[in-house]
Formats: C-alpha cells, sequence, structure tokens
C-alpha cells in the first residue's frame, strides 16, 4: 500500500508508521519536521503548515490517507479537499470524546455527538475538543463523501504517550508503596494499546474500510481494581491501594482524569464504557493486559530522571492526601 500520513513521529502516527512498515507500505509523511525530526530517515518526508501549507502534496497520489493530526474542522476539510482526487480513502483519527452524552453506558456509533454555539470557532479546549472532533468528521466526509473512515478511540496507552495518563499508574505500582486510588475498584476503565490501534487502522486503511467505528479495550469488562491488581503482578510490587472517597478528593482539590488518571465522574462513566462491537467484528484485537503493562513500564524507565510528569500526583502531593485520609478515618 501507498499510504501517506499526516503527522506520524509523536505517538499513534509512530506507530502507524511501524505497523504500515511491517508490512512493506511505502510511507510518505507530511507533517511540520517539529518533533522527533530524526525518526524514519529513510522514508520519504514532505514538510509543511496544514494551515495554508499543503502545496507540497499537490500533482501526488496515495492509495490512503491516515491523518492523525487534525483538530479543528477547517484544516481537515482542506486537507481532504485537497486530497480527494489523490487518495482512495480517508482515514481520520477522531475520539470518544465526540459523543454528547456520557451519562448512557455502552454508547454506540451512532449516538448523538457534542456541538458547539460557533462552528467556525477553533479554540481547543477540554470542552471543545469532543465537538470539533465531530465537526472534523463531517469536514472530511463532505470533501470526500463514502470515503471516510471515522475512527473514534478511547485513552490510547502505551510506549512513547506523551500524556502519563496511563502511564501514571504502572509506574507508581512499580514504587510499591500504599497507593492513593480513586473511589472504587469496580468502576470500568477502557483503554487501547496504541500498538493493537495501530495495527487495526492500518489494516483498515489497506482494506478502503469507511464508516465510524469506536476504537478502545480490552473486549472484557475490566475494573479498576482489576486494572491495578495487575499492574502489581507484572510490576512484582508490594503495593497497597487506598481507595478514597469522591468527596473527600474534591476537598483535597486531586481532579479526575488528570490527578489520578483514569478516574472520571460519575456523570461521565459512559465515556470508559463504550461499545466496541464493531471495531471487533472488523479485526481489532486487544493484546494482554500484562504486557501494555510491562512495555509501558520499561518504556518509562528509560525516560530521563528528571523528566516532568504531565498527569498524576507527585510523591509528596500523594503522600499529603493519604496523611489528611488517614487523619479523616480516624476522627470517623
Amino acid at each position: 500500500m501507498q499510504l501517506l500520513v499526516l503527522g506520524g513521529t509523536v505517538f499513534l502516527g509512530r506507530h502507524i508508521v511501524e505497523a504500515a512498515l511491517t508490512h512493506d507500505d511505502e510511507v510518505t509523511l507530511f507533517n511540520r519536521g517539529q518533533y522527533n525530526a530524526d525518526l524514519y530517515p529513510d522514508l520519504e518526508q514532505l514538510h509543511g503548515d496544514r494551515d495554508g501549507g499543503l502545496d507540497i502534496l499537490k500533482g501526488r497520489t496515495w492509495d490512503a490517507v491516515v491523518d492523525t493530526s487534525g483538530y479543528v474542522p477547517r484544516l481537515v476539510g482542506d486537507s481532504a479537499r485537497l486530497l480527494a482526487d489523490a487518495v482512495g480513502q480517508y482515514t481520520f483519527i477522531s475520539s470518544i470524546s465526540v459523543y454528547k452524552d456520557f451519562r448512557a453506558t455502552r454508547i454506540r456509533e451512532d449516538a448523538a455527538v457534542g456541538t458547539v454555539d460557533d462552528d467556525t470557532m477553533e479554540t481547543v479546549t477540554g470542552e471543545t475538543y469532543g465537538p470539533l472532533k465531530a465537526l472534523c468528521e463531517q469536514a472530511a466526509e463532505r470533501a470526500m463523501p463514502g470515503r471516510v473512515l471515522c475512527v473514534r478511540p478511547g485513552l490510547i496507552v502505551g510506549p512513547y504517550d506523551p500524556t502519563d495518563r496511563f502511564t501514571y499508574w504502572p509506574v507508581r505500582v512499580a514504587r510499591g508503596g500504599e497507593v492513593l486510588a480513586p473511589p472504587t475498584p469496580a468502576a470500568p476503565v477502557q483503554f487501547v494499546d496504541v500498538r493493537d490501534l495501530a495495527q487495526w487502522v492500518r489494516q483498515m486503511a489497506a482494506q478502503q474500510k469507511t464508516g465510524v467505528y469506536n476504537a478502545t479495550g480490552p473486549v472484557e469488562r475490566l475494573t479498576f481494581g482489576q486494572f491495578l491488581e495487575a499492574c502489581t503482578r507484572t510490576a512484582k510490587s508490594d503495593a497497597t491501594f487506598t481507595w478514597a472517597s469522591a468527596a473527600f478528593l474534591a476537598e483535597q482539590e486531586v481532579t479526575p482524569w488528570m490527578h489520578l488518571p483514569l478516574w472520571v465522574p460519575e456523570e461521565k462513566r459512559g465515556m470508559l464504557q463504550a461499545d466496541i462491537a464493531k471495531a471487533t467484528a472488523d479485526g481489532l484485537t486487544c493484546r494482554p493486559l500484562s504486557e501494555t503493562i510491562y512495555d509501558t513500564l520499561t518504556w518509562a524507565h528509560s525516560r530521563p530522571d528528571d523528566y516532568e510528569w504531565r498527569a498524576g500526583l507527585s510523591p509528596e502531593r500523594e503522600a499529603e492526601v493519604l496523611m489528611a485520609w488517614r487523619h479523616r478515618k480516624r476522627r470517623a
């Protein structure tokens, strides 16, 4: 397959390139050349800005394009229109965050998506990220009707994850001792190993598949408690877990998702319970959880000692909160 990747050097795009190379695909990268520019010296790399700098793509053809770097509908529409006669299929990497109501569980692809009051706005925030991704999907489909694959991943995890929203837990559990955990071990969690997602995206592009797919995992229900137990076994750790209440964590200004990753408020529980039957029917598989944990932990330990974490609690802050929790329990 001749594959064009918009992005391709940071996380998911990087793994999509690796997946394509294992199939001997001919890969071209288009990006600004700002991140990991030394990667893939043997691949064709076209540098330009998506905002007005697409001309370098003109006059070329590929079998498919995978867009890993689209967040603003105007720019996704520009790319899709320019490539409409240059590719057979357009894969847009969207997000599970597109949905309007996360109080529901087992959200399927036909559920309502979020909206913004001004369709022309381009400021990406926590509130606008999902609706803008939905508008990006629509922009691509307008430009290439019937030839667009919209992939809606949940939390993407594994080696080279720049967000630390999964990595925090294997590393913290491996350190051992008392670990602050969110309110209940029974809470469901979902995430997808970046390598599984990348292989599936490459396969879907090669098959010229179209439509909308939720793409997360695992196939079987996984709880927070089971996930942390798996981290303990994989890391051979002596960690124990203190499941603090939501009210207490709010008092301590410990927030869901960022301070304690993979924890979402009750009203957003559906974000981690998406229905993935459609994707699994079309070949999405998930490797053993222990493999994802082990490989993520190994990669994380290769980072510099002074690495600044982007999610999770510092050891000092976690110790403070645990002390406050013990004091609260004694008073009760």
